[in-house]
């Protein structure tokens, strides 16, 4: 009784120093906590109780728990009621069968097998009590202490443990006969977090410990026993509990010790150590007590004012309130950044949305028309909420306009990118922009808008890819590294997609694609740019191309054209090794046939000029 008078003290202690740390709450968080307010919350979780007995062989286990509050609250002080539903079972410890007839438990081998027959132990708490809350400045996160008082109920837990010889015959190897119904006065101290995702709805999690005061009376109806044959029903005689191989032995009320000798037969035999027969009431008044935790769900609402009541003379006219404004800029926390076309939201003191806008290109936007009040501005870039900021009413005076900052805090960086047809500034819409991270193998899509623009967002420390998919577009395939990025110096990594308009019939150059002086293996850097036409050629599974090779005029034609037949093949050769059909694919050589300057036989020019006629391209086969 003390360790639960001390716990209920120290849960006490907390509740004041709750309340006294309220005092020092900022006014912004005191004037989103004072209002009315009904709360409802259910929940469910796990109990694990404490009975004071010495039962040997015999424990109590946890169980189910099921539960509702209801709250009302003023301000920070409000009154809970709850209702509790709990389920506890008994078990046996026994765990070796093997036990010799009427010999302390455990011992040798006369039994089989043991047999266990229990009835569940069923509790219920109602209660009520002050509770104590502290909430969020953004009214997001509730703590919450409640000290509560009641009426506890408890019944059940009747517990037969029989060992099985042989024969199949049956001893008893222990007994309690558990509780009647019966109610019991009885104290509860909890503590709940509550996170609510929008103004009503929220998910809770705490914990709790309970006591029920005066202790709970063993019960004397012995069901179990009657129905296995020990005992003959309307018995004078009780069992409270039992252990073979040995004497229970109680403590009477005038200080004397009273026994419960073994089962003998048919009948259980009850005397007092001086062997007078027995007329001691051995029951036993067992305290008990539970700690338990849960999660669950809480509803909350403010009730509705009273419309005022209609005027029907006026005698003179209301003075025109003053409006206001607040200015409000999105900025990066880390780089000072400004942020363009965020969403932007202003709520007054109720959690009502009065004007939602986008910041311009410069991160500002501005609310008007505002009448003095408590506000929480909040906005939202990229799929990311910002650390929002508030104006309290205390803020509008002398026609000023309130200057506010929300902040992006997201660490990872925004790709902020365009979709181009290469060597223009043309912008390209609807391109599918697939952005893969090479290190978790995964990726992630967007579509550009009509100005050819597209975000992701990207980790630290990672390297990805990067391409865009559309119809009869080549792609240029780019690689990041974001850990050649400082986080606390950008927030965005610009960037340019080109690609080629795959038009049929008509010549696209690859980059990139160089061969060693008179051979025609794929090197390594040629390999990237290949690899795009891949890609193009996955994403666009009924087109099929011709790859074109090219030499400049140096060497005889004979020797060139055997060269660049060769070093269209291996190109073939390679894309088909990336699992594309050869039936797609056309290898064509052209030597110095097809010259894009005059750089002929016999006309002296620069290796730059010669450089330009060595190339491969690709071009879309034309339907028949």
């Amino acid at each position: 009784m003390k360790t639960n008078f001390k716990i209920i003290l120290a849960m006490l202690l907390i509740g004041m120093g709750f309340q006294n740390s309220r005092a020092q709450v900022s006014n912004a968080i005191e004037k989103t906590a004072k209002k009315t307010e009904w709360q409802f919350s259910t929940r469910a979780g796990y109990d694990f109780p404490n009975y004071k007995e010495d039962f040997k062989y015999i424990d109590y286990k946890g169980g189910f728990m099921g539960g509702i509050s209801i709250n009302h609250y003023w301000s920070w002080f409000g009154l809970q009621a709850d209702f509790d539903y709990i389920k506890n079972s008994p078990k046996s410890n026994i765990n070796n069968p093997f036990y010799e007839n009427n010999g302390p438990i455990p011992t040798a081998i006369a039994y089989t097998d043991v047999t266990v027959t229990k009835n569940d132990i069923t509790r219920m708490f109602v209660g009520a009590g002050p509770s104590f809350r502290h909430l969020s400045k953004n009214n997001k996160f509730q703590a919450e202490l409640s000290l509560l008082a009641g009426l506890g109920t408890i019944d059940g837990g009747e517990i037969l443990v029989e060992g099985v010889r042989k024969d199949d015959s049956k001893d008893p190897l222990t007994y309690h006969s558990g509780w009647d119904k019966q109610n019991l006065f009885a104290g509860k101290v909890q503590a709940r977090f509550t996170y609510f995702f929008n103004q009503h709805w929220g998910v809770n999690a705490g914990a709790y410990y309970m006591n029920y005061f005066g202790g709970a009376q063993e019960s004397t109806k012995n069901d179990l026993l009657v129905s296995n044959g020990y005992m003959t029903a309307g018995s004078p005689q009780q069992v409270y509990y039992y252990e073979a191989g040995t004497t229970a032995i109680r403590q009477d009320v005038d200080g004397g010790s009273t026994t419960i000798n073994a089962f003998n037969s048919d009948q259980i035999v009850r005397d007092n150590l001086g062997g007078n027969s027995g007329t001691a009431d051995l029951r036993r008044k067992i305290d008990l007590s539970s700690v338990g935790v849960f999660a669950g769900l809480t509803y909350r609402f403010s009730p509705s004012k009273k419309a005022p009541k209609e005027i029907v003379e006026v005698t003179k006219t209301a003075p025109v309130e003053k409006k206001y404004c607040v200015q409000t800029t999105a900025k990066d926390k880390f780089t000072n950044e400004i942020l363009p076309n965020t969403d932007v939201s202003i709520k007054d003191s109720k959690g009502v949305v009065v004007e939602t806008a986008k910041t311009d290109a410069f991160g500002v936007v501005k609310f008007c028309d505002l009448l003095p009040d408590d506000y929480t501005i909040e906005g939202m870039y990229n799929d990311i909420a910002l650390e929002g900021n508030t104006a309290k009413k205390s803020e509008f005076k002398n026609d000023q306009t309130i200057i506010k900052d929300i902040l992006y805090a997201d660490s990872n960086f925004i790709i902020k990118g365009k979709a181009v047809i290469c060597n223009t500034s043309i912008a390209i819409d609807g391109v599918t922009i697939v952005l893969k991270n090479n290190q978790l193998a995964s990726q992630k899509n967007t579509n550009t808008n009509q100005k050819g623009e597209f975000t992701f967002q990207a980790l630290q420390n990672t390297n990805y890819s990067i391409y865009g998919k559309k119809e009869n577009y080549l792609s240029q395939t780019m690689t990041i590294f974001t850990k050649d990025y400082d986080r606390n110096k950008s927030l965005f990594i610009q960037l340019e997609i080109c690609m080629d308009a795959a038009d049929c019939g008509t010549a696209i150059a690859l980059k990139n694609i160089h061969y060693d002086l008179g051979k025609y293996f794929i090197r390594e850097d040629a390999k990237p740019e290949l690899n795009r036409l891949v890609q193009f050629m996955n994403d666009n599974p009924g087109v099929k191309v011709e790859l074109s090779s090219h030499t400049d005029s140096r060497a005889s034609n004979a020797y060139n054209q055997t060269l660049s037949q060769n070093r269209a093949n291996a190109a073939v050769d390679y894309i088909t090794s990336q699992g594309i059909a050869r039936a797609r694919l056309t290898g064509k050589g052209y030597g110095e046939s097809k010259l894009l300057n005059r750089c002929a036989d016999g006309v002296e020019c620069s290796e730059a000029e010669h450089q330009s006629n060595r190339r491969t391209e690709v071009k879309v086969i034309c339907p028949q």
